[in-house]
């Protein structure tokens, strides 16, 4: 075997890694053998957040730096005990009438796809067959809008799906914004999600016109934050939690509590930088998974 390929066995499954030695992230010289031990380490919290969900992939096969690829299809080569699920692909920009995904329920499949590279794992909304159990409210900071203003809005967010009987959850997105996660009920269609989503938005922009904008043309956006409500739309994914990000350091979309946001939007961390891989390993360690909720279904979205 040539001396860059190591055989392990993962829970029964034999792999083969291979450039365990590559750097993936220059800047820090973080490798692809950091990945996957990153990920093994993180996939009792992040597993159960991919479980029955079609997984997009983003592959950064020679670092952060270099050419990416989103992959939908499963690879070539993929492992006959990989689970693949054949869905419809509406609007694929290959002509595709449906794609064949890879859906990462256990360990082994999590070590196989970093082992290729695939540093950001994206999820839609909706686990498969089924009706979106959870809505995501995505928040852009237009500069100079920056962390702190998103954590401004968040906890408006926040109190405003309260009043609907809505929990919402808070977390990084790895990169310059956040996301709010809510459960719900599991028994209403994308476009039902989407909108509710959009009219509160909507609601939001008109009671802090100076903060918030709705609309996603761009020019709208320079020191606001756009609360993205498109992101519930049935085709659309989000960066999963705990999912690694490909900025120049190892960033992670980091679960945090709302005490955090608070901090942020009193310009305190979290609005300092993001949160990399080993801190978010010791943050789970400590206090487990902040986004367990999600997991336990939600209440149905007012019509």
């Amino acid at each position: 075997m040539p001396a860059d390929r190591l055989k392990v066995d993962v829970e029964g499954r034999a792999l083969e890694l291979s450039n365990l030695d590559k750097v993936l992230y220059p800047e820090v010289g973080f490798t692809k053998g950091e990945v996957i031990d990153y990920y093994t380490r993180i996939a009792a919290a992040l597993l159960p957040h991919l479980t029955d969900r079609p997984l997009t992939r983003i592959r950064f096969p020679n670092g952060v730096g270099e050419k990416s690829f989103f992959e939908k299809n499963k690879p070539a080569a993929t492992p006959a005990w990989v689970r693949t699920e054949t869905l419809p692909a509406p609007g694929s920009t290959k002509g595709r009438e449906t794609i064949d995904y890879v859906v990462a329920d256990d360990l082994p499949t999590l070590v196989w796809l970093a082992n290729l590279a695939a540093l950001e794992l994206h999820t839609p909304q909706w686990k498969i067959g089924e009706h979106p159990d959870m809505m995501v409210v995505d928040l852009d900071p237009g500069a100079p809008a920056a962390l702190k203003q998103c954590c401004e809005v968040a906890l408006l967010m926040r109190d405003r799906l309260a009043a609907d009987g809505v929990e919402s959850y808070p977390k990084t997105s790895g990169k310059k914004g956040m996301q709010l996660c809510c459960p719900i009920a599991g028994t209403q269609s994308s476009d039902v999600v989407s909108d509710y989503a959009k009219r509160i938005a909507q609601e939001l922009e008109r009671a802090h016109p100076k903060l918030i904008v709705s609309k996603m043309a761009k020019n709208l956006r320079p020191g606001k934050i756009f609360i993205d409500w498109s992101q519930n739309n049935a085709a659309k994914t989000t960066v999963a939690p705990y999912s690694l990000r490909a900025q120049s350091v190892p960033s992670v979309s980091t679960p945090l509590t709302w005490d955090e946001v608070s901090a942020g939007a009193a310009g305190k961390r979290p609005s300092a930088r993001p949160y990399l891989a080993d801190e978010v390993l010791k943050r789970v360690e400590k206090s487990g998974d902040l986004l367990a909720p999600l997991l336990n279904g939600g209440p149905k979205l007012p019509t």
